[in-house]
């Protein structure tokens, strides 16, 4: 059986103080991750005061949230590659460093030019963080049971990062001031630094037998940036506008070309082996779907909680509690029986649980009571989701070689970006088209507003169980591998150096 050895040959597993040092680095790689994932929920609660101090015009407003999100989803497979090539502590690294300056420049913005320009500066060493994190639990845990332990804390941490995010933000909000939802990410992200440089082992990066594959780095992420702001323009001027279709064809087309450049290049951005097989191509189509149904409850849920029910901002965070809750429980078990069941029944299961729970959602009525009618919901979908990370995340590097382990992170990272995307698009859409037919057709109700808010949630956990239920036949029919196949990693041991 082979170990990954370090720079002197020391067998890593023989040593108990390399084996604590990988648990203590794991923290430091979840730390990474959870301020990424946070970091674009966080100012969700902070945005209207953001707005206010800083004179942002409403048709300006969403540049808060989308200069992070387009920037970040356009470059994660630029930023996999160079975790491949330059070495992923060392992409880590820099990553963090830039991540707290970005954080500082628009926490501290005296202007909406500073802070669209803070905002987008955190996306890109977002793009660095985010695949050179997941990266490295693959390659620093090769052993099939400290694999899963491993990848159910990292799921854990990404599945409920969006929750802890609204948590903090109303948190902030509350006792301190919109800015400190960016700068918090300063002195957070300093810290992990000091935990990687002591912590996380060096690797050797992967060799290159020729240049980077700069039409491909080029295509890829104006492609993806062309589709996540599609979406985002679909949301305010609606889908068949000329800048939306227009935007979605150059997107379409430039991945297109991507995709055919990759096939012919000798030293592809992105193998086309990697989504190829069909274990992994099946987690990233559920990595692609399940943003979607998430933000079906994050987004009608806080909005529910805010607008109807009158919730403070610190309020409406704590009602999401139980879910980041939840999924420590379901990941925790995820990860205890991942080896000896596989990922596809924990697929399953978590598509049936996560469709559940947002069934329940949609039969909400005016004076429904949080206890009755959201607690239970959000528990059920809260262990579907801790089950689906945990076998989606691993599943999507499945038997990846080391040196391509950024780059299939990054992937994993892009398809969720931009199921995100297209959650936020698609539902904020429907929802308000709903909501204003809902008024025409019932004026003469008592507190018809408010129904009729209510009624275009429902609309949406209906789209969003939807797209839970079309991941049961992509796990049923394309995760087939067994167990100890799967999370196997002899093969790809990675040689690390001090």
């Amino acid at each position: 059986m082979t170990v990954a050895t370090d720079a002197l040959g020391i067998d890593e597993k023989a040593s108990p103080a390399k084996d604590s040092r990988r648990w203590f680095a794991l923290a430091v790689i979840a730390m990474a991750q959870l301020m990424v994932v946070l970091d674009a929920t966080i100012v969700t609660i902070a945005m209207p005061f953001a707005q206010q101090d800083l004179h942002i015009s409403d048709g300006d407003k969403q540049w808060i949230f989308t200069a992070y999100t387009l920037i970040f989803g356009g470059l994660l497979l630029l930023g996999g590659r160079l975790a491949d090539y330059l070495g992923r502590r060392r992409i880590l690294m820099i990553g963090l460093v830039g991540f707290a300056a970005a954080s500082a420049l628009a926490g501290l913005a005296q202007n909406q030019v500073e802070l669209f320009a803070g905002r987008a500066l955190q996306g890109a060493f977002g793009a660095l963080l985010a695949p050179a994190a997941l990266s490295l639990v693959s390659v620093t845990f090769t052993e099939a049971k400290e694999r899963a332990r491993a990848f159910g804390v990292f799921a854990g941490v990404s599945a409920a990062g969006a929750a802890l995010g609204l948590i903090a933000g109303g948190a902030l909000v509350e006792y301190a001031n919109w800015r400190w939802s960016l700068l918090v990410n300063t002195p957070v992200a300093l810290l992990a630094l000091v935990g990687a440089f002591v912590f996380v082992v060096k690797d050797v990066p992967a060799a290159r037998t020729g240049g980077y594959d700069l039409p491909g780095a080029v295509t890829v992420t104006l492609g993806l940036i062309s589709i996540v702001y599609g979406f985002s323009r679909a949301a305010s001027d609606g889908w068949t506008a000329t800048t939306t279709l227009a935007l979605f064809v150059v997107g379409v087309a430039l991945l297109a070309a991507f995709v055919a450049i990759e096939n012919r290049t000798a030293n592809p951005l992105l193998p086309l082996r990697i989504p190829g097989e069909i274990n992994r191509g099946g987690a990233y189509l559920i990595a692609l779907l399940v943003p979607i149904a998430m933000f079906a409850m994050f987004l009608n849920l806080s909005f529910y909680l805010q607008i109807v029910e009158h919730y403070s901002a610190l309020k409406t965070g704590v009602a999401f509690l139980p879910f980041p809750a939840g999924i420590v429980v379901s990941a925790g078990i995820a990860s205890t029986v991942l080896p000896k069941i596989g990922p596809r029944p924990l697929m399953l299961a978590g598509s049936v649980l996560g469709a559940a729970g947002l069934l329940w959602l949609s039969r909400l009525e005016y004076g429904d009571s949080y206890a009755t009618a959201l607690l239970p919901a959000m528990i059920l979908i809260a262990l579907g989701m801790g089950s689906l990370f945990v076998s989606m995340q691993t599943t999507a590097l499945h038997q990846v070689d080391a040196e391509d382990s950024g780059v299939a992170s990054a992937l994993l990272n892009a398809a969720q970006q931009v199921g995100g995307s297209i959650g936020t698009a698609l539902l904020t859409t429907i929802s308000v088209q709903v909501a204003e037919r809902y008024v025409r057709n019932n004026a003469t109700i008592d507190h018809v507003v408010e129904r009729a808010s209510i009624h275009s949630y429902n609309v949406a956990f209906l789209i969003g169980a939807i797209f839970f239920v079309l991941c049961v036949p992509i796990a049923a029919f394309m995760v087939r591998d067994k167990p100890e196949n799967l999370l196997e990693g002899d093969e790809h041991a990675v040689h690390v150096g001090v």
